[in-house]
C-alpha cells in the first residue's frame, strides 16, 4: 500500500490529494555491493555549522521527487544556485533513481543518497563527482521517506513510514550502502488515534554522536537508541512519548545539544525538548503555536530547521503554505513565534538552509517548485529572492 493509502486509513486523509499518493512498484536498483570497507576518522557533531563567508560561484542543489506519479519527476533532480542571489538555474536529472522523495549527503561530500519511497524499500547511493549511480540495498521495511548518515561516514540510516521500521546499512569504501546490519520496528506502544500502525517518519544522530533518535508518527513517540559502530546494531536506551493524536514528524536538534524541536504533523504544533546528551533521554515539552490560521484550513507541520548560529528556528507549514520564524531564547530552551511568511507555493514538504546560513529553500510538493529566501542574519526576518524554481513534485531540496 501506497503512503497516501496508509494516510487515509490512519488518520483521516491527511496526506489524501497530495502527490505522495504513490503507485509503488517493487524497486530496480539492481543488487547491493560489497560491504567491505576501511572506515574514516570518526566526525565530531556539534549541531549545524555556523555562517561562514558566503562562497563564490555557483553551487549544487539537488532535488527529491516522486518518479511513480503523474507530473513526477524522472529522478534526483540537479540544479545550480547563486549563493549571493539565490537565483536558481540549470536543470537536469540523475536517472535510474525510483522515487527519491528525501536526499542526504555523506559527510566527505562524495556521495549522494536517495530513499525509494516504494513497497519494496531501498536506499540508493550516487557519486557525485560523476553521477552514478553506486548501488542499492532494500530497508526491510516499505515506503522509506527519511534516511542520515552517521557522522563516523560508515552506517546510513533509513525510516520506513509504511512499516514502522528503521534500519542500519553499513557503508562500504565506494560509499555505496552494503548489507543491512539491523532493522528495528516500533511494535511498542500501541499506534494513536486513528492510526493502525506504527510510521517512523525521521531517524537521525543527536549532536553528542552517541545517540540515534527515530521520529514516531503513528506511535506519538521519538526513540532513543545506541548504535554499536562494530556491528551496526541498534539498543533502545529511551523513549519520549508526545500527548495522544500529535503525531510527531520531525526533530531538529539546537547547536547547543541540549535542547530540540519536534513538528507534530497531525495537531498543528510545535514543542521543545530537553535532551540528555549522557542518558538519551528526551524530554518533550508543552505544545506551541505554529502560526498557521485554523479558519483557513487544515495545517501539517512538516519540518523544522536552526540557524547555524542557533538564534533562530523555521517551521515549513503544509496547508498554510508558509514559513513560521522563531527566535530561539534562553539558550534554546525557548522559542517565540515571531511570523510567517508565504512560501509563494503550495505544501512546502521540506526545507533547507543554504551551507553559510545566507538563503533558505522550500520545497513546495503541490505547486511543483523550490522557493528561495535570503535570511537576515540579524533579525532572522526571510525575504524572497525571485522567484519560485518549477520542478515537478518537489519533496526535498538539498542545497551544497
Amino acid at each position: 500500500m501506497n503512503r497516501a493509502g496508509l494516510s487515509r486509513r490512519c488518520f483521516v486523509g491527511a496526506f489524501a490529494g497530495t502527490a505522495a499518493g504513490v503507485s509503488l512498484p517493487a524497486c530496480d536498483g539492481g543488487s547491493p555491493p560489497s560491504d567491505a570497507a576501511t572506515p574514516p576518522a570518526p566526525a565530531t557533531v556539534t549541531g549545524p555549522p555556523a555562517p561562514s563567508a558566503t562562497p563564490s560561484g555557483p553551487r549544487p542543489l539537488y532535488l527529491g521527487t516522486y518518479t511513480s506519479v503523474d507530473g513526477g519527476g524522472e529522478g534526483i533532480g540537479t540544479a545550480v544556485y547563486d549563493p549571493a542571489t539565490g537565483r536558481i538555474s540549470g536543470e537536469d536529472v540523475i536517472g535510474g533513481v525510483g522515487d527519491p522523495s528525501f536526499l542526504a549527503v555523506h559527510p566527505d561530500g562524495r556521495t549522494l543518497y536517495a530513499v525509494n519511497e516504494r513497497e519494496d524499500g531501498a536506499v540508493t547511493a550516487v557519486r557525485l563527482s560523476d553521477r552514478k549511480v553506486l548501488g542499492t540495498s532494500a530497508t526491510g521495511g516499505s515506503s522509506p521517506c527519511h534516511l542520515s548518515v552517521h557522522p563516523g561516514g560508515r552506517f546510513l540510516l533509513s525510516a520506513d513510514y509504511g512499516t514502522g521500521t528503521v534500519a542500519v546499512h553499513r557503508i562500504g569504501t565506494s560509499g555505496a550502502p552494503g548489507r543491512r546490519t539491523d532493522l528495528v520496528t516500533h511494535s511498542e506502544p500501541a499506534p494513536g488515534p486513528g492510526r493502525t500502525g506504527p510510521h517512523a517518519h525521521q531517524i537521525i544522530t543527536a549532536p553528542d554522536g552517541g545517540h540515534v533518535l527515530a521520529v514516531d508518527l503513528g506511535t506519538d513517540t521519538v526513540y532513543t537508541y545506541r548504535l554499536d559502530e562494530e556491528a551496526g546494531t541498534l539498543t533502545e536506551v529511551s523513549r519520549a512519548t508526545a500527548r495522544a493524536g500529535a503525531g510527531p514528524r520531525h526533530l531538529t536538534f539546537h547547536p547547543g545539544g541540549r535542547w530540540a524541536y519536534l513538528a507534530n504533523e497531525l495537531d498543528d504544533t510545535v514543542t521543545v525538548c530537553a535532551y540528555e546528551p549522557e542518558s538519551g533521554r528526551l524530554t518533550i515539552g508543552d505544545p506551541q503555536p505554529t502560526g498557521s490560521d485554523p479558519e483557513a484550513g487544515t495545517n501539517y507541520p512538516a519540518q523544522l530547521v536552526v540557524t547555524g548560529d542557533g538564534r533562530y528556528a523555521y517551521l515549513a507549514n503544509r496547508g498554510h503554505d508558509s514559513v513560521a520564524r522563531y527566535a530561539v531564547e534562553e539558550d534554546g530552551a525557548r522559542l517565540r513565534l515571531l511570523g510567517t511568511v508565504p512560501v509563494g507555493g503550495s505544501f512546502p514538504r521540506h526545507i533547507a538552509l543554504s551551507p553559510d546560513g545566507r538563503l533558505l529553500f522550500t520545497a513546495n510538493q503541490r505547486s511543483g517548485d523550490v522557493g528561495v529566501f535570503r535570511v537576515d542574519a540579524d533579525s532572522g526576518e526571510l525575504r524572497p529572492a525571485g522567484e519560485p524554481f518549477a520542478s515537478p513534485v518537489a519533496v526535498c531540496a538539498l542545497p551544497l
